[in-house]
Order: structure tokens, then C-alpha cells, then sequence
């Protein structure tokens, strides 16, 4: 790939931003204090496989509750549960509240700043990592993710059937090692990626479909993962199995109820379950 082709792929991403980039997301506006890594942390843990327009007002809620990782970290993690409530994929509550913790307990209440630390924390995959070091600490490192992958198969390779990550790191690479254009930094380009990319599925379609990572997300409807989510929305306040089973005639509740327990999101006593361990 050419200078003047990465030259000119980047214009194309920074007007395309420039124009009509999602400028005032919550978790794209500085506080005070710069760019919380903490808020963005639950903000990417929020948005795995969760659409923009539901997280905002979660995001929002859940950052006046949780303000700093100690007081995530402090809290029972029912609490937690509770403020997570209606974005599905409860365990990604758990994991955030686990790696609240460990950063007190660990780094002293201060966010790690290395890839190497931040994937030592539950939940945060080396990707996660790569995102916060780009939008928390502007860092250009290489992190990739479905709407990345879109912009670049769509753009370089439109004529292939099955791309695979290891083949679109190195222009991905190339293109963040070489961010002279209108001088943006790491963090306005990941954020101007993603945009595009969420224009070209609205627009186009979804040419990560023909990424070898592609997996089409599972049916919802019916599903144990459903059963899961009905059962912790349940448990905003306790009930007893039989209250539960009132709600819930599906055979599998009984598993459902065993997984939650063994995974201590929920626990049960004198036949009352409750959100978080006892």
C-alpha cells in the first residue's frame, strides 16, 4: 500500500468525521481531569454487542451512580446488576465490577496504562485493552473490532470472500503509524473509524461478514440467555422459586437458576433468591 493511498483513505475517514461523526457520545467528552480511563472502560464493556443509542442513557445513569472505580469497586455487585439491568450480557457487569476491584486493590484506585496490565483485568481482552489505550491515553496502538473491520475490508479488500485478521493488521498498522493528516491523534481516529463504520452497514452493509471472525449472534427469543435476563430483572427484589416459576414456566429455569447461583450473581436462602452472593 502507497503513502498516497493511506494519504488518501485517511482523507477520506477524517471528512466523512469531520461532517457527521458522532462528536458528543458521553464517553467521548473530556472531563476536567482529561479523559477518564475508568468511564472508558465501562463505556467499551457497555458497548460489546450492545447498540450506541441504548448504552447513552445506561452510561449516563450508571456513571452518576458509579462515579469512580472505588465507588464500583465498594459496591455490592446487586447493585451493579441492578444499574445494568436491560443491556443484556449480564456477566460483562460482573466482570466490570471484578476489574473495579482489582484496580484498587492491585493499582491503588488508578487505572493501568499499559496493554500488558489492563488484560490482567476480568473481562478486558487484549481488543477492550486497545480501545482504552487509544481513547483514554491516546496511544496509537493496534486494536481491532466489527465496525474496524468493516472500513477496512470494504476499502482494501472488497474483492475477497474471507479476510482474516492477521491480514488486515498490517494496513490497519499502517494507516495509525502515519497520522499526519489535518494532525488528529490516535484517539479522533479509532472514534472516526468507528463512525464510518457504522455509515457503511447503515449504508452499504456489513462488509464484515467476510471477515473468518464473523459470527452471527445467536437467537434471542427462547433462548437460556433470555431465561437469564428475565430472571435478573426479576430479582430487583427477592423472590421465591415458586414466585419465579410464576413468571417463568420454561423447564430449563432450574438450570438457569444452578448456573446464576454457581456463577454467584445470584444466591438463595430459605428459598429466596437475590440478586448478588449472599
Amino acid at each position: 500500500m502507497s503513502q498516497q493511498q493511506i494519504h488518501d483513505f485517511q482523507s477520506m475517514v477524517w471528512d466523512y468525521f469531520e461532517t457527521h461523526g458522532r462528536h458528543d457520545l458521553p464517553w467521548r467528552l473530556p472531563t476536567d481531569r482529561g479523559f477518564d480511563p475508568y468511564a472508558i472502560m465501562v463505556s467499551e464493556i457497555m458497548l460489546q454487542q450492545t447498540q450506541v443509542g441504548r448504552v447513552i442513557p445506561k452510561f449516563q445513569a450508571f456513571m452518576k451512580q458509579f462515579p469512580t472505580v472505588q465507588a464500583l469497586a465498594s459496591a455490592p455487585l446487586s447493585d451493579v446488576l441492578q444499574a445494568w439491568s436491560g443491556l443484556g450480557y449480564n456477566r460483562r457487569a460482573k466482570f466490570l465490577w471484578q476489574a473495579a476491584q482489582q484496580v484498587v486493590t492491585d493499582y491503588a484506585g488508578v487505572m493501568p496504562k499499559t496493554l500488558e496490565d489492563l488484560v490482567r483485568l476480568p473481562g478486558i481482552g487484549k481488543n477492550t485493552a486497545g480501545a482504552i489505550m487509544a481513547y483514554a491515553y491516546d496511544q496509537p496502538v493496534y486494536f481491532i473490532e466489527t465496525n474496524i473491520r468493516t472500513v477496512y475490508i470494504h476499502h482494501f479488500f472488497a474483492d475477497e470472500t474471507t479476510v482474516a485478521d492477521k491480514q488486515l493488521e498490517p494496513v490497519i498498522v499502517a494507516t495509525i503509524a502515519n497520522l499526519d493528516v489535518g494532525k488528529r491523534s490516535a484517539r479522533h481516529w479509532y472514534w472516526a473509524l468507528m463512525d464510518y463504520g457504522t455509515h457503511l452497514k447503515q449504508t452499504v452493509g456489513n462488509a464484515g461478514r467476510k471477515s473468518t471472525a464473523y459470527a452471527r449472534q445467536s437467537t434471542f427469543e427462547g433462548s437460556k440467555r433470555q431465561i437469564r435476563g428475565r430472571v435478573l430483572a426479576l430479582l430487583q427484589q427477592p423472590m421465591s422459586l415458586a414466585e419465579l416459576q410464576e413468571y417463568i414456566t420454561d423447564e430449563r429455569l432450574g438450570d438457569v437458576l444452578s448456573d446464576l447461583t454457581r456463577e454467584s450473581m445470584i444466591s438463595c436462602a430459605k428459598d429466596v433468591y437475590v440478586l448478588g452472593s449472599a
